[in-house]
């Protein structure tokens, strides 16, 4: 836009002072400076412009309250948790080059843009109810159960000789790591926070703890085929559900590949013996 009113103004008076060639020297020396005036406001043709995403100071979402009760749990249990170890949240960058809107199709002309995103991890631990616990058997994130699959936690059961977690101890050193003996928690080792709007969510936790000793009698079980062709299968089989879609046919429980697995580890950590 400056280039173009300083370009014309350039002309009128060039006109005025010199004639026709004094008028095209004008027009010459406005769109000059006109053009420096649009790469100053705009940024300039030539180079590309740059642009960030927003980025966090601090990750919003579970809170540490000291002197916080230890829930007890009998026989199956739905519970939250409370923080109690974290590290700073993980900051990643991606930066990708793409065309301005308006800019000139094809060839190496046009403004660019030079964009960059981050994206936010989480490790920390949560401490659920005291020891021993069987397993946990489902999570859920802000009310929606997690594909435990696709995420990378550890569980300890919080019996007398735990073990330090190995990433808190590659955090905080072996000799200052805690292992939270009697506490049952689990660690979450690069949590993606995007889908949750760049915040840890709000957990809650299926707990099993057997009571009176009667899963640790049962010696062994017997698996019956039910109303399902593939149910004690361990690889995933799915079916076509029409229009180029499929279903799983053996997978209905988030915890393993296919449900048999996920049943099998259930019955081991339930009844050892």
């Amino acid at each position: 836009m400056a280039t173009l009113i300083l370009q014309t103004a350039g002309s009128v008076v060039g006109t005025a002072l010199g004639g026709p060639i004094g008028g095209a020297i004008g027009g010459v020396l406005g769109a000059a400076a006109g053009g420096g005036i649009d790469g100053a406001l705009f940024g300039s043709r030539a180079g590309p412009r740059f642009v960030e995403g927003p980025r966090l100071s601090e990750v919003a979402g579970l809170t540490s309250t000291e002197g916080d009760p230890i829930p007890r749990v009998y026989g199956r249990a739905r519970i939250g948790g409370t923080l109690i170890w974290a590290t700073r949240p993980l900051e990643t960058a991606n930066t990708s080059v793409e065309r301005a809107s308006g800019s000139a199709k094809g060839g190496g002309g046009g403004q660019r843009n030079v964009r960059t995103t981050y994206a936010y991890f989480a490790n920390l631990a949560i401490g659920l109810c005291e020891g021993e616990i069987a397993f946990v058997r489902r999570i859920w994130a802000d009310g929606r159960e997690l594909d435990l699959t696709t995420i990378a936690w550890r569980l300890h059961r919080g019996g007398p000789d735990q073990a330090p977690d190995p990433l808190i101890v590659a955090k905080e050193g072996a000799d200052a790591a805690p292992a939270y003996r009697g506490l049952a928690y689990i660690v979450f080792e690069g949590l993606a926070l995007e889908p949750y709007g760049s915040r840890v969510p709000q957990f809650a936790f299926e707990v099993i703890r057997p009571v009176d000793g009667l899963a640790g009698m049962i010696r062994a079980v017997c698996l019956i085929p039910g109303s399902t062709e593939f149910g004690l299968d361990p690889v995933p089989v799915t079916e076509d559900a029409g229009f180029g879609a499929t279903k799983p046919a053996n997978r209905f429980q988030l915890q393993a590949a296919t449900d048999v697995v996920a049943s099998l580890d259930a019955l081991q950590a339930l009844c050892p013996a």
